[in-house]
């Protein structure tokens, strides 16, 4: 049977590192029950604090008395739904588990080297980092058929998805199970169980050093744990990866992907709506005399938006600026080599797009100020460039109080099929399954603007019971084909 609900001893609740919330989140966000109990001989204070942490983190606490029998018929009572088997996970050190007469299934934490005992009702693992993998191999034995996910990423980023529901551990109606792969304990035992690599590696870049030609990353240096990631996919080249680390390179590099933006003008037909990359200019040196003449051969007015080369990874990736004069480029600090990139009027209306395998979504967002009210914001602050990280805040028209122009844009103003057709030229010229970019609309020309593409985003603009799921066959589909590329390749001739 599945796991349907987890019994916390309090024994080995301090023992995971970041505390027993984070574990406590992971199982509710898989739907699976969760509940703590303790023992009579616990002090009052750490009784005290377990009640606290059961409340503030919604699940049952429950007092085993000597027999444990009453907390058996407790548990059973109030899990009288619980579709799974239950597992009480308690420490080596402690003997109460012994007097067990149900039918649950003892997670003994503590022992190493052990993986089962003799009648098959106890299972042993070191850490009780150990238990998510624990549950996901259950998992998968009950069902048979199922494949498990290891995804790596922030645990900030990790947060956003799961609480949406996005990475259980409890099988999907794709049959998928949802690992997240820790850095606590040997990643070669947690590998070596799983069927698909899901990673945001953007997460894990400690430095990029840029090609000096137009090919991109030339070095990137992971953290240790993702390098051993990095290690396992080089080693076991059909393992399935969403996506390769080579395919994300394109999305790091502002120039690259600017360069293959180019390409988008394959797609437009004479006398219908355009879609573009803006115009732009990659920059080695702001101090360059022919800054000027460069700037207009590349089509660039002011204002522009200038932007470091590297995308993502680093510390200042995002710190931006918009000038608006030649001027503005003395002792400018935004991060070398840089792109100047064409400033596209677009109403304060920005269009985010998400590619989930075969699906696209979008979402309409508020966006900067058209360039009248961005000069006004440059004048009250003294004709200096208007500095920025993306991340946290973009510029505004603060003397009206809101971020920028009343949009002008009706949804009917978005040609979606054209986006539409420009992700899937996209989603082919870059090999990936899970991406994002941005579109602005031209005031005055009705240009279609590819401003922006990133690897793996939160799509969390998109409705959930929508995008989950679509987030799953995405991963499911790419699994079933590579298994028949696989199958193929071995076929005789």
């Amino acid at each position: 049977m599945f796991v349907g609900g987890v019994i916390l001893d309090e024994s080995v609740l301090f023992q995971v590192r970041g505390g027993a919330g984070v574990l406590v989140r992971k199982l509710q966000r898989s739907n699976i029950l969760t509940a703590i109990c303790y023992g009579l001989d616990l002090s009052a204070h750490k009784v005290s604090e377990l009640k606290r942490m059961a409340v503030e983190y919604s699940c049952e606490c429950f007092l085993l008395n000597a027999s444990m029998d009453d907390a058996v018929n407790q548990i059973s009572t109030a899990w009288s739904d619980v579709g799974g088997s239950i597992l009480y996970v308690v420490s080596h050190n402690k003997d109460s588990f012994r007097k067990l007469n149900c039918h649950w299934l003892v997670i003994v934490v503590g022992v190493e080297g052990v993986s089962a005992c003799d009648n098959s009702t106890m299972l042993y693992i070191n850490k009780l980092e150990e238990l998510p993998l624990t549950i996901c191999r259950l998992n998968k034995k009950a069902i048979g058929d199922a494949q498990i996910v290891g995804y790596i990423m922030k645990p900030s980023r990790e947060e956003d998805f799961a609480k949406r529901g996005a990475f259980p551990m409890y099988p999907t109606p794709s049959r998928l199970i949802f690992l997240p792969l820790t850095f606590e304990i040997p990643l070669s035992s947690q590998l070596k169980e799983v069927d698909v690599i899901l990673h945001k590696a953007t997460d894990e870049i400690l430095s990029i050093e840029l090609g000096s030609s137009s090919e991109s990353c030339t070095r990137i240096t992971y953290t240790t744990g993702m390098q051993e990631v990095q290690r396992f996919m080089e080693d076991h080249s059909d393992f399935v990866v969403i996506d390769p680390l080579d395919n994300i390179f394109s999305v790091l590099d502002r120039h690259k992907i600017q360069l293959i933006l180019l390409g988008l003008q394959d797609l437009n037909v004479e006398g219908c709506r355009t879609i573009r990359a803006p115009h732009f200019l990659k920059v080695n040196n702001f101090s360059v005399p022919d800054l000027a003449q460069r700037l207009s051969e590349a089509k660039l007015s002011f204002p522009s938006i200038v932007k470091p080369q590297v995308a993502c990874g680093v510390a200042d990736a995002h710190s931006m600026a918009i000038v608006f004069g030649v001027q503005d480029f003395k002792d400018l600090s935004v991060p070398l080599p840089a792109v100047v990139q064409e400033y596209v009027n677009h109403s304060s209306t920005l269009f985010k797009f998400y590619v989930l395998g075969e699906n696209v979504f979008h979402a309409v967002k508020k966006s900067t100020p058209n360039s009248v009210n961005l000069m006004k914001s440059y004048e009250r602050n003294g004709s200096r460039p208007i500095m920025f990280d993306s991340l946290k805040s973009l510029p505004t028209d603060t003397e009206n109080g809101h971020s920028g122009d009343v949009a002008s844009f009706k949804v009917d103003d978005l040609d979606l099929r054209l986006v539409k057709d420009a992700a899937k030229w996209l989603a082919g010229k870059l090999d990936l399954t899970i991406f994002g970019f941005d579109v602005v609309i031209q005031e005055g020309t009705g240009d279609h603007v590819i401003v922006d593409v990133n690897y793996l985003p939160s799509f969390k603009e998109v409705p959930k019971d929508i995008a989950i799921p679509a987030f799953w066959d995405a991963i499911k589909t790419k699994f079933e084909s590579r298994k028949t590329e696989r199958a193929t390749r071995t076929l005789p001739p």
